[in-house]
Order: C-alpha cells, then structure tokens, then sequence
C-alpha cells in the first residue's frame, strides 16, 4: 500500500474546462465543462463529479482542475434547473432528484462512452451527488466511486444538536416557500441555488427510504432502483462536524450500493489540525494538501492510502 505522500501537491492547472451542451433521453439541454488532455489514451480514467442538491458545477472547478493535473480527464455538469442547465422560467419547472440521476448523470455516461470510448469511467459524488451515481440505467459501468457527505436527507439521520432546526429549515419553510413561489427560492435567500419544486418535494419528504421519496417511488415502480447493480469500488468520506452526513446518514445511503466493495471513511477536522470542515468545505482548494490527495489515492487505486487520516467505520457502527 502507498502512501499519501506519494502525490506531492500539484499546481492546479490553469485549463478552466471546455463548454458543452449535453441532450438527456427526454431531450433536455445540459450545460457542463470538460476537462481533456490532448492526446487519448484508453487507459486514463475519466472522472464526472456529480454535484450536491442546487450546487452550481463550477463551485468543483478548482477540484476538477486538481485531478486533471494529475492525469484524469474530468467532467463536471448542472442538473436539469440549476446554473449551466436553468431553464427560462424556474416556477412549476418539472425536475426531481431522479430525473438528476437517471436523466441527468446517464446522460454525462452516455457522453463519456461517445467522447472517451473504452476509458475507465469514475465517479465523485458530493451529497445528494453520490446518491445521483446509483440511479442511473449504466452505473453499472463505474470502475471506482468517491462519496463525500453523501446521503439523501432522512431527518431523523441528522446530527442530534441540528436536528429540529434543519428540520424547521429544509422539511417546513423550504416546501412552504415552494408552493408560494412554484420553485424553491434559494438564491434569494442565499441558501442554494433555485431549486425545482420536484427536488424540494423529494428531499422534504419524511422517509427513511428512497423508493418511498416521490420520485423513487416512480422509479423503482418501472425496474426497480439501480443501486444494487452498481459494482464501483467505493469510499464514502463523511465528516464529524456535517450535520448532514451523520455515520446513520451514511451508512443508509450505503446500504443501497449492495454489489459494490464499500469503505466508510470518518474525518474528524482535529484529523487534519483544522476546527472545521462542515458539509461543504471538502472541495474548498485550501483543503488541496490534506484532503484532496485521499480521493486521488482511492481513484488511482481503489484503496486507502498509509498515513490517510480519519478512521474506517465497520458497517452498522
């Protein structure tokens, strides 16, 4: 096993991705950046990053830019009604979590089988992200997946000392707002991004389960949910101090990924002699020294290296 210190920080390079457009299988227009050395090579692994709920793409820009310096082309890319892929007019605009995932990211495989034929395809899902990785018809081509603060909002998963006020936030206000406004105004608020009435209901929705969120409940009504058919290597990092991505939260999603090699990674930010990391700051680029290089370890390995802070958790911990 290698260790962390055998990927010294590289300058992030300074290619900012390339603009494309995508068409989904109902026909929707995707917008996204590309990250593509110039000579191809069937064995550089390509890697899409599969954003958190109404998280612009360009927000993993700088993390993108990391791993193409180390050698991986890279895709990054709005869902349906977010950033590059806003439509018009946001209000009673029809998008759920699964169309993100089924619709969404299968449109991004489809892409990379067209545009980097017999690459090695990879994943790194933050949030709602990794979830998005086990919904679509082709997961089962993922070579390697890294999850970071990945679930799908179960509230009762939520850390004890937040719990009531994410509640009161994102289950109350968040649904009350959106059948006032048609959408979730989030920008506004300076919460999120705008964000689909559909996304909303699927995320407010007060079940453990995610056949049982609307849109999953479509889904696993036609074929049953992909998950399980999903065979990636995969590392889920969670952090101590996100509130939303408590080891419960964690693990549920997790439990979903049946025929898949999982690890639990548990970072707390004494870990990395910092005071906080939250739900979000794992892809800020002061964190490129010390967090960065676990994710590139995992892609380029499908293993954790010697030396990687945190502590694995044991399934059911």
């Amino acid at each position: 096993m290698s260790s962390l210190e055998a990927f010294p920080a590289l300058p992030v390079a300074s290619n900012s991705g390339h603009a494309f457009r995508e068409t989904t299988a109902d026909g929707y227009s995707l917008g996204g950046f590309c990250w593509r050395h110039q000579v191809p090579a069937p064995t550089r692994p390509l890697v899409i990053i599969n954003a958190a709920t109404s998280v612009r793409c360009s927000y993993y820009a700088r993390f993108a830019q990391y791993l193409f310096a180390h050698g991986f082309d890279v895709i990054t890319y709005d869902y349906r009604g977010i950033g590059e892929s806003r439509p018009a007019s946001m209000r009673h605009f029809k998008a759920s979590w699964t169309d993100w995932g089924a619709l969404d990211f299968e449109a991004m495989l489809q892409r990379a089988r067209r545009e980097f034929p017999g690459q090695p395809i990879d994943v790194v899902g933050h949030s709602f992200g990794g979830c998005a990785a086990g919904l679509a018809p082709s997961a089962d081509q993922l070579r390697r997946l890294v999850t970071v603060g990945a679930q799908f909002a179960y509230w009762r998963d939520y850390a004890a000392d937040s719990r009531w006020q994410l509640f009161g936030k994102w289950h109350v206000l968040m649904p009350l707002l959106t059948r006032v406004f048609g959408y979730f105004p989030g920008k506004r608020l300076g919460w999120l991004e705008d964000t689909p009435a559909g996304v909303v209901q699927d995320w407010s929705t007060r079940t453990a389960s995610y056949e049982h969120r609307p849109s999953g409940r479509a889904l696993n009504g036609l074929n049953g949910l992909p998950f399980a058919r999903v065979k990636a290597q995969t590392l889920a990092i969670s952090l101590t101090d996100d509130p939303f991505g408590t080891v419960a939260a964690i693990e549920r999603l997790l439990g979903y990924f049946q025929a898949s090699e999982r690890s639990h990674l548990r970072i707390a930010p004494g870990d990395i002699a910092e005071n906080r990391i939250g739900h979000f700051a794992f892809f800020h680029s002061r964190f490129q020294p010390r967090l960065w290089p676990i994710a590139l370890h995992w892609l380029r390995h499908g293993q954790l290296a010697e030396g990687t802070p945190g502590r694995l958790i044991r399934p059911g911990a």
